[in-house]
Formats: structure tokens, C-alpha cells, sequence
């Protein structure tokens, strides 16, 4: 299937898919509302098809890559959800690295976040990707089921499983000691609450289009943060201003873009939101700013 371009749908209907890709509309209502825009030789079926995820379009990095090494692993979450799994992916030469905690969105470990932790083996980081919908038995396959149970999970039960993902990957015998955290949607949020909560352990952090912290807990943040928006993305800008005031006012390491005309999950490239120019140049930014802040001394 030739991937669908943002430019081939109405704002309207991508507005609509983001509405239902964070539970503002239900299955039905997404269904109806699409109805409007189904004329001419378009149908509800086929737009639903055009909008949903592709995942073969997220390898860029093949799990069999011989550049790195990939494998399922378990860490304990005591005050979260038990047992967690998730991707844990390295270079396949050298013994430590820097390493970097990768948060999925609102729907579980997709493969297109498996894939992401690929792309930061292959530049030189110690990757770890965990699953929060694995005590619920996993990402299901798709992200519409996903979606469903991850909004069954407690909330502070899966922060709860970040931090100890965090801190287990910054004790992993292949880390260097050095910790970066890089999130997309819900991720990008767990990427603020990370740095508010063990700031310690965070070295440095890259949130995507989250959510912004309660103010109050600004001073708490010792990372550097490089923030990643997007122009279209409504939501998430209302709050923008005033959070990088407080930061500013709190003296704290920043620097934030704003990729014009593109929408929310526009790194994501396994929908029509994905923005080619704009992901390559936020994901060339994220790798030097991790470049910058976890492998040089």
C-alpha cells in the first residue's frame, strides 16, 4: 500500500483520527463523523483504511540487522504493574554505551516504537523499549486494541513502571551510567514526569508533542530538555508558552521547536500524519542532543 501524504486529507480528517487516537471519540463516533467526508468515489471503509496504521512502513532497521543486537526482556516494576517486558537493543560491537529509555504512545510497544530503539542501537546507544501493556498480556497487534487496554491501566502504576525502567537501564552492565529519555504523545508526557520524579537519574530528556507537567513541579527538573512540537498540534501548544516560562524563570536547560504545518505524531511514520522533512530534522536533533548530552564528556 503507497503511503497516504497529510496533504491528501483535509485537516478535518486528520483532526478527526486525533481525536480517536486519543479516546476523544469513540469507534462509532469516529465511524460517523468520517461519513462527511466520504463523497464522490470515497468511502467510510476506504478512509478508515488510508488513516489506520501501516507498520511495514516503520522498519527502517531490520531486527535481524547485523549492526546490533536485539532481545525480550523482563525487569521488575514493585510498584507498578510486576514484571515488565520490552526491546532491549545495543550495538553488536562494543561493551557499554549511553543509553536511552524509549516510551511508546497511548497503544503499547507498536513496532514502529520497536523500531525506534533499533535506530538508536544503530547510533550508538544502549536501547531499552519497555511494554506497558505486558500485564495485560502485551501489545495485542494493533493499535486500536492497544489504545483500549492501555486505558484500562492505572496511570500512576505506569509511571511507577517508567521510573523502574529507568533506573534498571541505568544500572544495566552495558550502560555507561549515562541516561537519556525520549517519548512520543503519552510518552512525551512520561518523559517530564521521569525528569520530575527521578532527576537523579535522568541525564537528559526528549519529549515529543507531551503533555506539560504541572507548573509546581518545574524547579524539580535537572535535564536538559529538547522539546519537539508541532505546529498543528492545538492541544498540545496551549500549553507550551507558559511551561517554557516556567522553565526559563526556573533557569533550566531547554531549547524547543515548533515544526510548522504538520500535525500531532508527525514522527510517526506509520500513518498519513507522518512529515518526512519535518521527523528527519527532529530525529537528526534528538541524536545530537543525545550525542551532546550522553557521550561527550
Amino acid at each position: 500500500m503507497t503511503r497516504k501524504e497529510a496533504s491528501q486529507f483535509r485537516q478535518e480528517v486528520l483532526d478527526l483520527y486525533d481525536d480517536y487516537a486519543h479516546g476523544r471519540l469513540n469507534r462509532r463516533e469516529y465511524v460517523k463523523k468520517l461519513g462527511a467526508f466520504a463523497i464522490g468515489g470515497l468511502t467510510v471503509d476506504s478512509l478508515l483504511s488510508s488513516l489506520a496504521p501501516n507498520y511495514a512502513w516503520a522498519e527502517e532497521v531490520k531486527a535481524d540487522d547485523p549492526r546490533i543486537k536485539t532481545e525480550m526482556v523482563a525487569y521488575e516494576s514493585k510498584k507498578g504493574g510486576g514484571k515488565i517486558k520490552g526491546l532491549l537493543a545495543q550495538p553488536s560491537k562494543g561493551d557499554k554505551f549511553p543509553a536511552v529509555l524509549v516510551i511508546h504512545e497511548n497503544r503499547g510497544l507498536n513496532p514502529y516504537i520497536e523500531d525506534v530503539a533499533r535506530r538508536l542501537a544503530v547510533a550508538g546507544f544502549l536501547a531499552f523499549a519497555p511494554d506497558a501493556l505486558t500485564p495485560l498480556g502485551g501489545y495485542p497487534g494493533n493499535d486500536d486494541d492497544g489504545r483500549t487496554m492501555q486505558a484500562k491501566r492505572d496511570r500512576e502504576e505506569m509511571t511507577n513502571d517508567f521510573v523502574a525502567a529507568a533506573q534498571w537501564l541505568d544500572a544495566n552492565p552495558a550502560s555507561t551510567g549515562k541516561l537519556g529519555v525520549v517519548g512520543f504523545c503519552f510518552g512525551g508526557g512520561m518523559v517530564y514526569q521521569l525528569a520530575i520524579r527521578i532527576p537523579d537519574v535522568v541525564d537528559a530528556g526528549v519529549p515529543f508533542y507531551g503533555s506539560q507537567p504541572d507548573l509546581a513541579d518545574v524547579p524539580k527538573i535537572k535535564a536538559p530538555l529538547l522539546i519537539q512540537n508541532a505546529g498543528l498540534d492545538k492541544r498540545i501548544l496551549d500549553g507550551a508558552a507558559g511551561f517554557e516560562k516556567a522553565l526559563t524563570e526556573n533557569n533550566k536547560t531547554f531549547e524547543a521547536f515548533v515544526y510548522p504545518e504538520v500535525n500531532h505524531g508527525f514522527h510517526n511514520d506509520t500513518t498519513p500524519r507522518y512529515d518526512d522533512a519535518a521527523a528527519k530534522l527532529a530525529w537528526n536533533r534528538t541524536l545530537e542532543f543525545f550525542d551532546k548530552q550522553l557521550k561527550e564528556k
